[in-house]
């Protein structure tokens, strides 16, 4: 595979749905808005971070965004303000799953549906990065490639060089509706062709086969798929917990197994 462009090794953010050990685990971590928005204090990261929107929750149980992106806007001054080390926060971005767009059950989850087409949710998610940078120009929102087939993908890159944004200049861009999949040979095709366009890409929700197909041509990555090997597998020596699906030491563990194996 390709060498990334930024030159360096992947980095790796550890997810997590506890924002507590944004004030201990000491790497990179990465943290849906939807573990933030109710507190009303928060810790001191020690490591730098990133923000996921929490975009697929949005659309999975209502089918649309239910804030605006003012909204939005002052919640991630809030955290930047009040944690720091932000590295960057994904938009309010449009997932394009055909589960997330027709509705119904996928797997355990059931989905509202938001009956719109591929090309409406990446207009959107194209105008939602251009109306995010224009109320807060300070903020680190990155561009996100939403699409389904490679096709799509390139439409969505396209719709972005239409609006006058580089994606090849972005520091990140995040790629979209991948970490569900299961056939990560068409994601690795997605990731190949963009990588050799110069973009440093995220990956979200990578899977842990995927991070060793095409981890080497991503920019960044994260993953919180160690929850549910702890919660299915027991607890470590000494541990007195049920399992360890909320336990840092295990996660953290895991973080160094994947990093040494890729």
């Amino acid at each position: 595979m390709a060498p990334h462009p930024n030159g360096h090794r992947m980095k790796f953010y550890l997810g997590t749905h506890m924002p507590n050990w944004l004030a201990t685990a000491g790497v990179p971590l990465f943290i849906s808005r939807n573990r933030l928005k109710t507190r009303r204090t928060f810790p001191r990261a020690i490591a730098p971070w990133a923000l996921d929107s929490g975009g697929f929750t949005e659309l999975m149980q209502h089918g649309r965004w239910t804030i605006t992106p003012e909204q939005y806007v002052t919640e991630v001054r809030r955290y930047q303000d009040a944690i720091g080390q932000l590295d960057w926060a994904a938009p309010m971005d449009w997932m394009c799953e055909p589960w997330v767009i027709e509705g119904g059950q996928h797997g355990p989850l059931t989905f509202t549906g938001t009956g719109l087409t591929v090309a409406e949710h990446q207009r959107r998610t194209v105008d939602n990065l251009i109306e995010l940078r224009a109320l807060a120009p300070d903020l680190p929102f990155i561009p996100v490639l939403q699409g389904w087939t490679l096709a799509d993908y390139e439409h969505c890159a396209q719709l972005y060089a239409d609006a006058g944004i580089d994606l090849a200049a972005e520091p990140v861009v995040g790629l979209g509706s991948v970490c569900r999949r299961q056939a990560t040979t068409e994601i690795g095709d997605i990731v190949t062709l963009f990588t050799s366009r110069g973009l440093r890409l995220h990956g979200f929700g990578v899977k842990t086969r995927g991070l060793a197909d095409y981890g080497d041509d991503l920019g960044s990555a994260d993953s919180m798929a160690w929850s549910l090997a702890a919660r299915r597998s027991a607890p470590l020596a000494g541990h007195t917990h049920k399992n360890c699906a909320n336990c840092p030491d295990w996660a953290l563990a895991w973080r160094r197994r994947i990093l040494a194996a890729a």
